[in-house]
């Protein structure tokens, strides 16, 4: 039988009735995953979805390494089925795991058995298998607590399934299952961490950028399609809302207080965001602010940008230090294309001394001589959208 792929499920194996509908939302997730590496059927039965290959011709290193990015899924490995015979079994465990039993210098045993009518209970057979292998394997020890090499095997309805070491999967739920929400996505390292974060809670992303030309580059612009680019295999498919903002930055510094400068275009920001959500049919805004990281992730200056909209407003990050939030940029692959040393419309706009604890009686005052709705629309009805999908 050919080598297989299993995803075992975290949290969905928790839900009660709906439970299928995150297995299927996984299921559809994974499929779409897999469409430029082959024919792949996806099954889910027993709190394990079964990825197998439909034809020899399948990438099965790419199929994996997608799989590892899926929301939903705890733990991926590559497996072999068997026939339901312990000795098929210790036969397809030296065949499948031949280079991790050399490498090896520990090993144990696990067996599950889904199917009951199969005779030998879970540690009658893992007695056995771990027997024979201390037997053929003489350089091995086994090591119940700490071994180099877990050699697991599953029994299930259909076949047994031989695997060796699960690796880590992208846990949280399938993306989708939390709704639509509008990230908005800077060239930092905070605003990718935060929409991963969130597409691993289910939340499907429509992503917002505010441009500045001619007073941020096309690099610039460039380096964020770029970021969004990396978050598509975590996330699937992404729009990028590229938003004109040189316009509405120029009023605001014609227009109002320097030391409000930087609260006011975030108040604009929200605004245009919470329009792109309501034309996007998305259920919530997401942002990078990190508590007090700069002048305006301040408690109070939180308040005024979020006041501007009633839509929830998401900051997976807000309890967060820098190197918290670098270590994940890191892992996802964001790190040193967010440092890239290109400007982004926030730090080209940025006051001498920005207000630290401004009021939304104040910004709402500033704000009187503007034509707010009409700044909003205009920049709203100009948006460049950009589909991003994974190769």
């Amino acid at each position: 039988m050919n080598e297989i792929i299993l995803l075992k499920l975290g949290e969905l194996v928790l839900k009660g009735l709906n439970r299928r509908t995150f297995e299927e939302k996984l299921m559809s997730n994974a499929r779409r995953r897999l469409h430029s590496y082959g024919s792949f059927q996806v099954t889910t039965k027993q709190s394990i979805t079964y990825v197998e290959p439909q034809s020899d011709d399948c990438d099965m290193d790419g199929a994996f390494e997608a799989m590892k990015r899926v929301f939903g899924a705890v733990g991926v490995c590559r497996c072999r089925a068997c026939a339901k015979d312990k000795e098929v079994m210790l036969t397809t465990i030296r065949e499948f795991l031949a280079p991790q039993l050399a490498a090896a210098g520990t090993f144990k045993v696990e067996c599950k058995r889904s199917d009951k009518a199969f005779p030998l209970n879970s540690i009658q057979l893992a007695q056995y298998l771990g027997g024979e292998l201390d037997d053929l394997y003489p350089h091995l020890t086994a090591d119940m607590h700490h071994p180099d090499l877990t050699v697991y095997v599953e029994v299930r309805d259909d076949a047994a399934f031989v695997h060796g070491n699960t690796e880590p999967g992208a846990g949280g739920l399938p993306v989708g299952m939390g709704g639509r929400a509008v990230s908005l996505l800077s060239g930092g390292i905070d605003s990718p961490v935060a929409s991963w974060m969130m597409a691993k809670r289910g939340l499907c992303l429509e992503m917002v950028h505010f441009f500045s030309y001619p007073y941020t580059s096309e690099e610039a612009k460039q380096k964020v399609l770029d970021l969004a680019k990396i978050l598509t295999p975590w996330t699937g498919r992404l729009v990028v809302h590229v938003v004109p903002f040189t316009a509405i930055q120029e009023e605001l510094r014609r227009s109002c207080p320097e030391e409000l400068f930087t609260i006011l275009m975030r108040r604009f920001m929200m605004r245009i965001s919470a329009e792109v959500a309501r034309r996007t049919g998305a259920g919530c805004l997401v942002t990078g602010e990190s508590l007090g990281q700069v002048a305006s992730q301040t408690m109070e200056a939180m308040q005024c940008t979020g006041a501007v909209t009633s839509l929830p407003v998401f900051r997976p990050v807000v309890g967060m230090d820098k190197e918290e939030i670098i270590r994940i940029s890191r892992r996802i692959d964001t790190f040193e294309t967010s440092i890239l040393p290109y400007e982004d419309c926030c730090t080209v706009f940025t006051p001498k001394h920005p207000k630290l604890r401004p009021t939304v009686a104040e910004c709402e005052a500033a704000e009187e001589k503007l034509d707010v709705d009409a700044m909003v629309k205009d920049a709203a009805d100009h948006i460049e959208r950009i589909h991003i999908s994974v190769e």
